[in-house]
């Protein structure tokens, strides 16, 4: 999924010839996950028909202060579209509406809106190769720029006029590849690479059977997805579980056993600045698991159990750089079980939770944490949803990534 995910994007349109090309923006923002709204001045109605934007947006149109056409005439106001916008895209934004954003010309609904705005406004400009080479339209750029407003520059290539050169309008998939770029150096993570393991592990005792334990994964990937909602690039090892990743920055390894986890977590952790493993481990496995499913033949059966890896303390012996997280799943002596792991592994943060509290471990959307440090600093924090504390346990390794 786009970093655009749950964003409010406005779409201002302005009365140029690429305006018909705003009909697959207006897609492309609505497949990439955003809210879109959409303003026109009335004279791009000429070139593009409310209908059609409004069909794609599932918003009305608005090119007005009021609704022409009702007769219990509506204010529409500017203001507070201006301050639900996240984002707010001009495009095509010809001669005449760059040079009325520069000048503050408020004379139309869609200047009166980008004057309220307190979202980041980018603008792709659009006009023929004179009209872009002039003078004042080189000063409004250059003005606007300096409002803290971001171009979307132009393109060289055939223009309505037949002739050849700059000012045609940036591509859509263009436009939407440089706000989802201009998003992603914003953000705090931006650059920075995160392993992440998540789920169970299941041990094998023959072809149909397995040990395991009751840990859904949920946890993990909502680590995952708050990591690469704020910019990292995150490889995310997880056992079987339905849970799906929500974007595109998230590389999905499946794995089933602690072995197959301790192998790609060690093939992956000198590239990354951080790992959380927040996966639940099998801490055994049978030591010799039956090529063929084990017929139920006698009263009991007993089974021969080995150690599994123990991975956290293997990528703590070889840690450098990297920051270190683990998780611990205590029932009896929580914080000093907890210190004990954090010590002995040569991890950076623990992450401790009790099953003695409600609403916490397995298998539910909420779960209640303490987060300590290597140098034994406790946070304890309250009953949260799982997004929530993912958010959390973030937070704290931005803190740490960015000292």
């Amino acid at each position: 999924m786009s970093i655009l995910r749950g964003k409010h994007i406005l779409l201002g349109i302005s009365a140029g010839i690429a305006a018909y090309k705003t009909a697959f923006l207006v897609r492309l923002f609505v497949k990439a996950g955003a809210e879109v709204r959409v303003i026109m001045t009335p004279s791009a109605k000429e070139f593009i028909t409310p209908l059609t934007l409004s069909t794609l947006s599932n918003h009305p149109v608005l090119t007005d202060f009021t609704d022409e056409e009702d007769d219990n005439a509506v204010w529409n106001n500017h203001v507070e579209l201006g301050l639900w916008a996240d984002l707010f895209v001009i495009a095509p934004a010809t001669a005449n509406t760059l040079s009325k954003m520069a000048s503050g010309n408020s004379d139309n609904f869609l200047i009166a809106t980008y004057l309220s705005a307190k979202c980041p406004v980018y603008f792709a400009p659009a006009m023929d190769l004179d009209m872009y080479k002039h003078p004042t339209t080189q000063k409004s750029l250059e003005t606007l720029q300096s409002h803290g407003n971001i171009l979307i520059p132009s393109t060289f290539g055939e223009l309505a006029s037949g002739l050849v050169g700059m000012g045609r309008m940036a591509e859509p998939e263009s436009i939407v590849e440089t706000i989802e770029q201009h998003l992603l150096e914003g953000l705090p993570l931006y650059g920075k690479k995160i392993l992440v393991t998540a789920g169970p592990t299941y041990e094998a005792i023959d072809p149909v059977r397995y040990i395991g334990n009751h840990s859904s994964g949920r946890m993990g990937f909502e680590i995952a997805n708050t990591a690469a909602q704020l910019g990292a690039e995150v490889i995310l090892i997880t056992g079987p579980t339905h849970y799906k990743a929500h974007y595109d920055s998230i590389q999905t390894i499946p794995i089933t056993s602690a072995r197959d986890m301790h192998d790609v977590a060690h093939q992956n952790f000198d590239a990354v600045d951080a790992a959380i493993l927040s996966a639940a481990v099998a801490d055994y496995r049978p030591k010799f698991p039956a090529l063929s499913k084990i017929k139920k033949k006698a009263a009991s059966l007993t089974l021969e159990l080995e150690k599994t890896e123990d991975i956290l303390a293997s990528l703590g012996e070889k840690k450098e750089k990297q920051i270190l997280i683990g998780f611990a799943l205590e029932t009896e002596n929580e914080v000093a079980n907890a210190i004990k792991k954090l010590k002995a592994k040569n991890l950076d943060l623990i992450v401790l939770n009790s099953l003695n509290d409600d609403g916490a471990g397995f298998g539910g959307s909420t779960n209640k944490i303490s987060i300590i440090d290597k140098d034994l600093n406790q946070k304890n924090y309250p009953l949260k949803s799982k997004s929530e504390v993912a958010s959390d346990i973030i937070n704290e390794l931005i803190n740490r990534i960015h000292a």
